[in-house]
C-alpha cells in the first residue's frame, strides 16, 4: 500500500481563504475588522521568525495585525500591564504571547492573564477545563489543526481508534479531548506506555507528538491507518541538516492509507488556525455565527 499524502500547505491555503471570506464578511456587513495581537518578549531567532510569519499572514487575509516586541529584559509587571491592556482593547479579538518567555518571566502566569475568550492559543486553564468538559472553548491550533485534516479526510471519525503518542499540553492531551469529542476511543501513549508497539498497532488513527525522531515505524502501524505526524525535529544525515517527524516517513508510508509529510503536513496549520480561531473569537465577542468549518 502506497498511502494518501495528506498536504497541511494545500490544506492551511484553503483554510486561509476561508477566514479571508469570513473577514470579508464581517467587514462588509457588520463594519468590523478582526484584529490579533502577539506579544514577543526577547530575541529568540525561531521567535523572531514565527512572530513574522503570523504577522504577515494576519494581514493577507484582511485582519488587523498588532505586534508588541518587548525587550528581554522586560519586568513581568510590565507584560502584564500590557496584557491587560489588550485584553481592554475593543479592536483587540485574539492575543498570543509568543512562548518561550525568558526565564525570569512566569509563562503559567502570564498565558492565564490573557483574557480567555481572547486567549487563541487555547492554552488559558479556563478554555483547558472548557474543552475537557466538552464546551465551547478557544482551541489550542495544533490539534484544531490535525482535527481538521482528519475530519477533512474521513468524513465522521465517530467509533474509530485513535492513538495519540505524547501526552503535552500544547498538543497530546488537548488532541485526546478533541478526538474525544468527535466520538473516536482514545488511548494516550507516552514514555511509560507498556508495549507501546502494541498499543499503536490497533489504532486507526495514530497522532505522533512525542518529541523523539522517526520513533514510529512502518511496524507500529496498522494496515490503511492514518497517521498524522506533529513532529519537526533537526537531524544532522549525510552531513546535512535534515528535518524529520516523530515517524519513519517511507515504511509508515508504505502500510497506511493516509499520512501527514514532515515538513508541509501539520506545520502550514498551525497558524492557519491561530488566524480561524481569531475569527472565531471575533464573532463570538459580537454575538455573531461562528465561521463553518473553521471551529472543532
Amino acid at each position: 500500500m502506497s498511502a494518501k499524502v495528506i498536504d497541511g500547505k494545500a490544506f492551511a491555503a484553503n483554510v486561509r481563504e476561508k477566514v479571508a471570506g469570513h473577514v470579508t464578511r464581517l467587514k462588509e456587513e457588520n463594519g468590523i475588522t478582526p484584529g490579533l495581537a502577539v506579544v514577543l518578549v526577547g530575541e529568540d531567532p525561531a521567535s523572531q521568525v514565527y512572530v513574522r510569519m503570523k504577522g504577515k499572514q494576519t494581514v493577507e487575509v484582511g485582519m488587523n495585525s498588532y505586534e508588541h516586541k518587548l525587550d528581554a529584559d522586560t519586568s513581568e509587571e510590565a507584560l502584564l500591564a500590557l496584557i491587560d491592556q489588550l485584553n481592554n482593547d475593543p479592536a483587540v479579538h485574539g492575543i498570543l504571547v509568543q512562548l518561550p518567555l525568558p526565564s525570569h518571566l512566569n509563562s503559567d502566569l502570564v498565558i492565564n492573564s490573557i483574557s480567555p475568550a481572547k486567549d487563541v492559543d487555547g492554552f488559558h486553564t479556563s478554555n483547558v477545563g472548557l474543552l475537557g468538559t466538552g464546551q465551547k472553548s478557544m482551541v489550542p491550533c495544533t490539534p484544531l489543526g490535525c482535527l481538521m485534516m482528519l475530519r477533512d479526510h474521513h468524513g465522521s471519525l465517530s467509533g474509530m481508534n485513535a492513538v495519540v503518542i505524547g501526552r503535552s499540553n500544547i498538543v497530546g492531551k488537548p488532541m485526546a479531548q478533541l478526538l474525544l469529542n468527535d466520538s473516536c476511543t482514545v488511548t494516550i501513549a507516552h514514555s511509560r506506555t507498556k508495549n507501546i508497539q502494541d498499543v499503536v498497532k490497533q489504532a486507526d488513527i495514530v497522532v505522533a507528538a512525542v518529541g523523539r525522531p522517526e520513533m514510529v515505524t512502518g511496524e507500529w502501524i496498522k494496515d490503511g491507518a492514518t497517521v498524522i505526524d506533529v513532529g519537526i525535529n533537526r537531524i544532522e544525515r549525510d552531513g546535512k541538516t535534515k528535518l524529520v517527524g516523530d515517524c519513519e516517513y517511507d515504511s509508515c508510508a508504505e502500510v497506511a492509507g493516509a499520512i501527514t509529510p514532515v515538513p508541509g503536513g501539520v506545520g502550514p496549520m498551525t497558524i492557519a488556525c491561530l488566524l480561524a480561531n481569531t475569527v472565531t473569537a471575533c464573532c463570538r465577542a459580537n454575538n455573531l455565527a461562528e465561521p463553518e468549518g473553521l471551529t472543532a
